[in-house]
């Protein structure tokens, strides 16, 4: 039987009952205080004893947003540092695309990060897949506000080298095509590579600049981490990654997106990696409750937290409570719906701009629960349809199945962009595989 700290206060108190209530409860208390007492970093990507913890999901280049989600949970002050104690705060990655100001949230939360350790706590960036494609240079959601926040004064000239560049390359390659291109050519190009674009890529992109500002952020953080009794990442993870280490999944990311091959480009373009999956999310070919229950053992953890997938407005448990989706789409690109999972000795919460919830631990509650959230939300026409579909689940018709989520999931809601290498399995998923 595992065991973990956050029982000790509530297993003390169904003992000795001969006790004065007035000792027990201050004894319970000690017990509690003492398991959270004594927050250490084990290793890396594990940390064990954190008092409190904050997750907030997918942030999408909405600084504004950002700012504000972390003050509703009581992390930063009025002038934007930290004033969270020593809580760890973890964000599931997918800074950038969709909104502009994905610069300013990574300056920040990295100055954030030294504040909060000051203090005790910890700053905790992981990484999604859209950190992933601006590195290897998928760039089809990046912001033109992303582009900008580059320019200065030396830009239209190192554009105009890189046209220069481009053109010769290209008259070399193909001078046929080359000696076609219209008159306008240039105002064309000039579309696709904005002011900044040069920038961004030297920022981003390893193969670029190997000590690229950005490149080199992005692989110092980790995909995934174990706090307490939880393990956080950005997608899930899928049957073919359940018996992988913490360890490997986060090597095996930063070789790929170091040195990337677009012909073999392997975990940071896999549908069922961890950066991409959603089928711990209700979303087709969703997870089997064997393969979360594989998982947690494997971890030794009870939860697992994710971002990736949009829940329009609320942090919702999935597989009850094993799996909890906290993108509730703070980004405007996502409607600006706040929200953040708190995680104390008290248990699971739910944070929103008019206060927090506690989160059912079981299916069973998530009607009651919804509906509370809806109290706290009215006008948000997502969580009334989420209900619906909790309370009338649609049997599917047997060539729908793909578009069908797990029950309580979110379905067709949670369409976004996929892997740009999707190749389907070969073999049925396995219940929990590993990934070499």
């Amino acid at each position: 039987m595992n065991f973990h700290k956050r029982d000790l206060c509530l297993f003390f108190r169904l003992l000795n009952p001969g006790l004065t209530m007035k000792y027990t409860v201050l004894i319970s208390l000690l017990l509690c205080n003492l398991a959270y007492a004594d927050a250490r970093e084990i290793d890396d990507f594990r940390w064990e004893g954190v008092e409190r913890i904050v997750a907030i999901g997918d942030l999408h280049g909405d600084y504004e947003n950002y700012l504000e989600v972390l003050r509703i949970a009581g992390l930063i002050d009025k002038k934007g540092k930290w004033s969270g104690g020593k809580t760890h705060l973890v964000q599931t990655g997918d800074i950038p695309d969709r909104g502009p100001d994905s610069i300013k949230i990574i300056k920040h939360i990295s100055k954030l990060a030294k504040q909060a350790k000051k203090k005790g706590g910890r700053v905790h960036s992981l990484i999604g897949n859209h950190e992933a494609m601006n590195m290897y240079g998928d760039l089809r959601y990046v912001h033109p506000g992303e582009f900008e926040a580059f320019v200065n004064r030396n830009s239209a000239t190192l554009r105009d080298r890189y046209f220069e560049v481009y053109m010769q390359n290209r008259k070399a390659q193909d001078p046929e095509g080359f000696a076609a291109l219209p008159e306008n050519y240039r105002e064309q190009w000039n579309l696709k590579f904005p002011l900044g674009w040069v920038e961004h890529r030297q920022a981003w992109d390893p193969a670029w600049n190997p000590e690229g500002e950005i490149a080199t952020w992005v692989l110092e953080r980790k995909v995934s981490i174990k706090i307490n009794d939880t393990i956080f990442l950005h997608g899930g993870i899928s049957g073919y990654y359940c018996q992988n280490s913490l360890e490997s999944i986060t090597e095996k990311a930063h070789a790929s997106l170091g040195h990337y091959n677009p012909k073999s480009p392997g975990i940071i373009e896999d549908e069922f990696g961890p950066l991409w999956y959603r089928g711990l999310s209700g979303v087709e070919p969703h997870a089997l409750p064997a393969t979360v229950d594989a998982i947690l053992e494997h971890q030794g953890v009870r939860h697992i937290v994710v971002g990736h997938t949009p829940t329009r407005g609320v942090i919702w448990p999935l597989y009850d409570a094993k799996v909890v989706m906290i993108d509730t789409g703070i980004s405007n690109a996502y409607g600006g719906h706040l929200g953040y999972l708190e995680i104390t000795s008290d248990g699971l919460f739910a944070g929103y701009q008019r206060g927090k919830l506690p989160l059912p631990s079981n299916d069973e509650g998530r009607a009651s629960y919804l509906e509370k959230v809806i109290g706290k939300d009215p006008d948000n026409p997502y969580l009334q349809e989420r209900l619906e579909i909790l309370l009338h689940p649609v049997t599917p018709e047997p060539d729908d199945t793909e578009k069908t989520a797990a029950p309580g999931g979110v379905g067709e809601m949670a369409t976004e962009e996929t892997a740009t290498a999707e190749t389907p399995a070969p073999e049925p998923i396995p219940i929990c595989g590993i990934s070499q």
